[in-house]
């Protein structure tokens, strides 16, 4: 059975404001004010020897209310040969195994810590007090949740908060443009990176047994949370509006990456050939990349936007294979 995951390819780890943060201080959350029909940011060109490659920066969350619609992506869509799709893993696993295996936290079914813990017992003294100020807002006096592992709890309380700051991670651009591919009659190209885990069945203890990397997802959240919401709110409505100025400001790395780094990063990671998945997604995507711009005069990709802006992100890599990287203006 193969179960197959957009990852963030490039995983980087957001610094922590936890230390400068009262335990008992929340930010109020700002509303978000971009709403209806809006056109995005506009498209990078990758160049060489007259072939050209258009790429959308892709960005989550957005605004809730905003709807997504760009003439110039479809009339560039509509006249490219391929849409490269943004990179995929794809990780094959014992079909028993699957239903209890958590190869990423929206799959982990192991949904109680080892022992029949408590978040108050595993969290450390300040990060509780933290998480107790924070929780009545998203969770009331829901005391089930206590019982859950701290990562488990991090996913629930970000979709909590990105709901009531008005954000969704389910407005989907990736999604919209292939919709946009198939109307034209483009064809989409996807970039996957299968990888086989033969003996996945050593790692299932190691999976129940620590929460160390729970605890910095964990982390993360609080203060994305207590401390960011605010700038996912901008960021957002700078994507929604095309503001790549405001986009550049801040950093593109969130608490989802902070997420994929603890599963990444845990003991069973390696063992599985997970923690190298990142580097084979670039490669994967790079090699489809320089195919396309070879074979095509045009074509389409999409991409996160943090490989998009980033200095070492996938168009700074074709820039220093001698492509020429051209923002939009």
């Amino acid at each position: 059975m193969a179960l197959v995951v957009a990852m963030q390819a490039r995983p980087q780890s957001t610094p922590a404001s936890s230390s400068t943060t009262s335990p008992h201080a929340s930010t109020v959350l700002p509303a978000v004010t971009v709403t209806g029909e809006q056109p995005g940011p506009g498209l990078w060109k990758v160049s060489k020897g007259g072939h050209v490659m258009w790429v959308l920066g892709t960005l989550k969350p957005l605004p809730k209310g905003m709807e997504w619609r760009s003439s110039e992506v479809e009339d560039t869509v509509a006249h490219s040969q391929e849409v490269l799709e943004a990179p995929k893993a794809e990780v094959k696993v014992d079909v028993g195994f699957f239903g209890k295996l958590f190869l990423m936290p929206s799959v982990y079914s192991a949904r109680k810590n080892p022992g029949g813990a408590t978040l108050q017992q595993i969290l450390p003294a300040q990060m509780y007090a933290r998480w107790e100020a924070v929780k009545p807002q998203y969770f009331g006096n829901d005391r089930r949740i206590e019982s859950w592992r701290p990562i488990l709890v991090a996913l629930e309380l970000y979709k909590r908060a990105l709901a009531k700051a008005g954000l969704t991670s389910r407005n989907d651009i990736n999604k919209l443009v292939f919709n946009l591919a198939d109307k034209h009659g483009v064809k989409r190209v996807p970039v996957k990176y299968k990888l086989v885990v033969e003996h996945p069945r050593a790692a299932l203890d190691a999976i129940k047994q620590t929460n160390l990397h729970d605890i910095s997802c964990f982390n993360q959240t609080l203060d994305t949370v207590q401390n960011d919401m605010s700038i996912l709110t901008e960021r957002a409505n700078a994507w929604s509006t095309g503001d790549i100025q405001t986009l550049r400001s801040y950093a593109m790395d969130d608490r989802y990456q902070s997420c994929l780094i603890a599963v990444l990063n845990a003991e069973f990671a390696e063992e599985m050939g997970l923690h190298d998945l990142p580097k084979h997604m670039e490669q994967a995507w790079l090699k489809e990349a320089e195919a396309a711009l070879t074979n095509n005069t045009q074509t389409f990709a999409v991409l996160p936007m943090e490989e998009v802006l980033s200095p070492d992100g996938y168009l700074a890599q074709l820039q220093a294979r001698g492509y020429t990287v051209e923002a939009p203006e």
